[in-house]
């Protein structure tokens, strides 16, 4: 302890560093898709894909321990609104160090994405990006995720998963028609495919 202004600066390598996500997935491996954080390239490949620059209504699924969270609140705009939804409580207690206006933190499900949005008083999404592995839920849970997802999305709005294995398409392909984009980003451990979905088949 340095005795200076009070601010808890030690909680920011604790939320953020490779070991607390680490300890999450010891905890947890059913719930988290990798050993380690997102790489910095892959965010910024999800940022690209969301347009997070201009969305204003935008929820995460599985943020982990905040790292894209993170990068998410540096590209949104002022008024726009992150809510995360976390089902760990580990990594939901971590989330809880990020201080920002913008910033909603829930403990939950994504199956129970149209009572959680009502909950924190938020409209429809127009981004929801995931991180949840889809390979490691049990299909019934994979498609209420998706399901909840189609329903919540405004019409035009994006959905963006990034992903190791295919599965989040053999889930989200039949109920929102085939994903608009795919691309692997090979700068991350594992590298980890972010797909892009546009309800109503947009562009």
């Amino acid at each position: 302890m340095d005795g200076g202004s009070g601010e808890p600066k030690a909680d920011s390598s604790r939320r953020t560093n490779p070991a607390a996500f680490f300890r999450g997935f010891l905890r947890e491996p059913g719930q988290v898709g990798s050993v380690i954080p997102s790489s910095r390239f892959l965010e910024q490949r999800i940022v690209e894909a969301s347009g997070l620059s201009v969305a204003r209504q935008v929820v995460e699924l599985g943020p982990g321990t905040g790292c894209t969270t993170r990068a998410f609140l540096r590209h949104l705009g002022r008024d726009a609104r992150l809510l995360s939804i976390e089902l760990s409580p580990f990594f939901h207690e971590l989330l809880g160090d990020i201080v920002d206006p913008r910033f909603c933190n829930h403990l939950g499900s994504a199956e129970n994405l149209t009572e959680i949005l009502a909950v924190h008083h938020m409209t429809q999404p127009d981004v929801i990006i995931s991180g949840i592995p889809f390979s490691k839920m049990p299909a019934a849970v994979a498609h209420r995720v998706v399901q909840a997802v189609n329903d919540n999305l405004v019409e035009g709005g994006r959905f963006i998963a990034y992903q190791f294995r295919r599965d989040v398409a053999r889930f989200t392909d039949p109920v929102m028609g085939a994903h608009t984009s795919c691309t692997l980003e090979l700068l991350n451990i594992p590298p980890k495919r972010v797909y892009s979905w546009t309800k109503g088949g947009g562009g």
